[in-house]
C-alpha cells in the first residue's frame, strides 16, 4: 500500500500548488464567485477562509500592518488584498467561520470532470 496523502495533489510541486490555489483565492475575492473543478473548490475553501479569518483580525490592533503584509505575501496582489481587507471581511465580523460556499454543478463537457462553483456567503 502506498502511504496516504496528507493533502490533494493537483500535479506540479509544492510551490506550484501554492501558487495555483493563490490565483484561485485572488478570483474568488476579485469575483466573489468562480466555478472550477470540485477537487480545486474543496481545497480551496480552507485557505480562503484562512485568509478572511486574517483580514478580519487586521482590522484593527497592533498587528495590523503584520496581517495586511502575510496576506499580500501569500496572494501577491496589492488590489486584492486591498478589497479582501477593507471590502470583504467587514461584512463578515459578526459571523465565526463559514465564509465560503461550494455548489456542485454538473459534469464539465470536454472531460466529465466534476465541477463546482465557490463563492462568498
Amino acid at each position: 500500500m502506498p502511504t496516504p496523502r496528507r493533502a490533494r495533489n493537483f500535479g506540479g510541486d509544492a510551490a506550484h500548488q501554492r501558487l495555483m490555489m493563490a490565483n484561485l483565492a485572488a478570483s474568488l475575492f476579485a469575483a466573489e464567485a468562480i466555478v472550477t473543478t470540485e477537487a480545486k473548490a474543496k481545497a480551496l475553501r480552507p485557505v480562503a477562509e484562512k485568509l478572511i479569518t486574517k483580514a478580519k483580525k487586521a482590522q484593527d490592533g497592533p498587528l495590523r500592518v503584520h496581517r495586511i503584509r502575510q496576506i499580500q505575501g501569500y496572494l501577491g496582489d496589492r488590489e486584492m488584498t486591498h478589497k479582501l481587507v477593507n471590502d470583504v471581511a467587514p461584512r463578515y465580523e459578526a459571523r465565526n467561520g463559514g465564509y465560503t460556499r461550494v455548489l456542485k454543478l454538473g459534469p464539465r463537457q470536454g472531460d466529465n470532470a466534476r465541477m463546482a462553483r465557490i463563492e462568498l456567503v
